[in-house]
């Protein structure tokens, strides 16, 4: 029977017996090398245990940093075709269960119903808004040459051609009879014709809807996040015969002409005269077109940036890709200040040009105002991690953001003086802390070296706050800005195409500069789409909502206040040779 020592392998073999006090030593020798082995072997277990460790320990911090954030849920695609052809046999079960095919259903409703078998229902063409039960208000247009003749004697008016749009007041939908005077006129060889008045310039001629009603549907959209089906179900509720379809068309027009006329003449002055242009950017899904054979394809990722000069225009800008190039040419021509998150696609602003400029044409000088809130959102995060530091870096931003509170409302003179007085000591020993703990972990991963970091390569842009006191710390004034794109979207989902978001971004561009003005946004579309038509070409700036107060004042009332008919245009807003000089009122 054998011995354990024989039998099990971990236990060492037995050594030959030591007769000498060399085989001493060489035993001595051989068990400090196998000791030594034993421990490297330790160690590296130790190590990669450590490894695993910091690995398992910054999953689980990220795990509670996502639980901590807001996520916006995706719509729930599926390729339905694919589907069908996995679960066939499952799915002819079921139909046979249910003794009926959806297809059959469908051709069992449409005999129901009446309809033709096969075909779907073709539309019927543009809808007779005189036979629902909608209130109505009636636009009689006369012709001032036929009225002048009624007068002579020389013709009479015998009925009216009345046609119907679709109008919008407080409290639901109108039938706005568009009633145009006809006329007999005896001509002077004894004859008699009938004429009509001329139709008066619209915005839409041959639309359903009158400028309220566009203005209803863009505000419901784009200022409350209602989705056209939702629209389109409250209409039929109140009568309304309107279909989402047609109040897209009438979306993407709407803002199609805008940016044609207001928001090229918004830009340009914001590029010439802004002093700071904040700007930051969020995603949009957009319908993807449909391919050739039918497949299924998820939505592409457009994106929007806005831009906000001052406090006097908010412009949404679309692009398909958001890269470096597009940010140059959206902001190509200003000089000033540009505040902005660190994204990288910003760089380009700061960097020298490629290329010289031309002989006599002055380059493009912008200056990074960092973001404060983004630098205290990092250390906040960090907070997971149950850091002192990043608690401490959370404390020295307090109190900036409080001391700055503090003298909010003074001038911008008064601010630039103490903000140098009392807020630059803050300042400057902040970075030299987060100088001093960024060596300490800089060869560290996690949220807190993510957010000293930032804070220490940010130091020249968040410093730059102190050169005016018309600028601000933090960017927040943009993220709000999108905030109607980020709740509009949960609704609405998806933009039809590129074309569609370019549309809705001047007509966000509108809405928002309403909101920086104080405006309604549905009162302030429903007058601009009314006079849009009638307006000099080269005055299009005065119909900015920054101007709009000042414009409107000059208008006849009466006329403004009927949805449809002639306008007296006033005299320009500005001289010819100064178009309005920019008082600049960022914050």
């Amino acid at each position: 029977m054998f011995s354990r020592a024989m039998t099990d392998p971990a236990t060492p073999s037995p050594q030959p017996p030591i007769t000498s006090l060399a085989d001493a030593l060489a035993a001595l020798a051989t068990e400090r090398a196998a000791l030594s082995a034993e421990r490297e072997k330790v160690a590296e277990l130790t190590r990669e245990r450590d490894h695993l460790r910091t690995s398992h320990e910054r999953l689980r911090l990220e795990l509670e940093l996502l639980k901590r954030r807001i996520f916006i849920a995706k719509a729930e695609r599926v390729d339905t075709k694919q589907l069908e052809m996995d679960f066939a046999a499952t799915l002819a079960a079921l139909d046979k269960l249910a003794g009926t095919t959806p297809e059959q259903a469908e051709q069992d409703g449409r005999k129901r119903r009446g309809e033709p078998q096969g075909v779907k229902t073709k539309p019927t063409g543009r809808r007779d808004l005189s036979k629902t039960k909608l209130p109505e208000d009636r636009v009689e247009i006369l012709d001032p040459v036929f009225e002048k003749l009624v007068a002579e004697g020389k013709a009479r008016r015998i009925d009216f051609d009345v046609s119907y749009k679709l109008a919008y007041k407080r409290g639901g939908y109108r039938r706005l009879a568009v009633a145009k005077a006809i006329y007999q006129v005896t001509d002077e060889n004894g004859e008699t014709r009938l004429a009509t008045a001329l139709a008066p310039d619209e915005c839409f001629p041959r639309s359903l809807a009158a400028p309220s009603a566009l203005a209803h549907v863009a505000s419901e959209k784009f200022t409350d996040g209602m989705p056209l089906n939702r629209q389109e179900s409250r209409a039929a509720r109140d009568g309304a015969p309107l279909d989402r379809g047609t109040m897209c068309r009438w979306l993407e027009d709407a803002g199609a002409t805008a940016g044609a006329t207001v928001i090229p003449a918004m830009k340009q002055e914001a590029l010439e005269k802004a002093f700071c242009i904040a700007t930051d950017a969020t995603g949009i899904a957009v319908q993807p077109e449909p391919r050739p054979d039918g497949a299924h394809q998820p939505c592409r990722r457009g994106h929007y940036f806005v831009l906000l000069a001052d406090r006097d225009h908010a412009l949404f800008e679309y692009t398909a890709k958001e890269d470096s190039a597009f940010v140059r040419q959206m902001l190509a021509g200003f000089s000033g200040y540009v505040q902005a998150d660190a994204k990288s696609v910003y760089d380009v602003l700061f960097r020298p040009p490629e290329k010289p400029p031309d002989d006599g044409e002055e380059p493009d000088e912008k200056e990074e105002i960092g973001c404060w809130s983004h630098s205290r959102r990092k250390f906040w995060e960090a907070t997971c991690a149950k850091s002192e530091i990043a608690r401490q870096g959370l404390v020295r931003i307090g109190r900036i953001f409080a001391l700055e509170a503090a003298w909010r409302a003074d001038s911008p003179e008064v601010i630039k003086r103490l903000r140098n007085e009392h807020l630059r000591p803050h300042l400057e020993s902040f970075f030299e802390w987060a100088s001093v703990e960024h060596e300490k972990v800089r060869n560290q991963r996690g949220l807190l070296r993510s957010a000293l970091g930032y804070a220490v390569r940010q130091k020249d842009a968040l410093m730059r706050v102190l050169d005016d006191g018309r600028l601000v710390l933090d960017n927040n004034r943009s993220e709000r800005a999108l905030r109607a794109i980020a709740v509009g979207r949960k609704a609405w989902l998806f933009v039809g195409s590129d074309g569609h978001a370019e549309s809705s971004g001047h007509l966000l561009s509108l809405i928002a500069s309403c909101r920086l003005h104080g405006l309604d946004p549905e009162a302030y579309l429903r007058d601009f789409f009314r006079v849009l038509a009638h307006w000099p070409r080269d005055r299009y700036l005065e119909l900015a909502p920054k101007y709009w107060a000042q414009t409107r004042a000059r208008l006849d009332a009466e006329q403004l206040a009927v949805e449809i008919g002639p306008l007296a245009i006033p005299p320009p807003l500005f001289p010819p040779a100064a178009p309005a000089e920019k008082q600049a009122t960022p914050g």
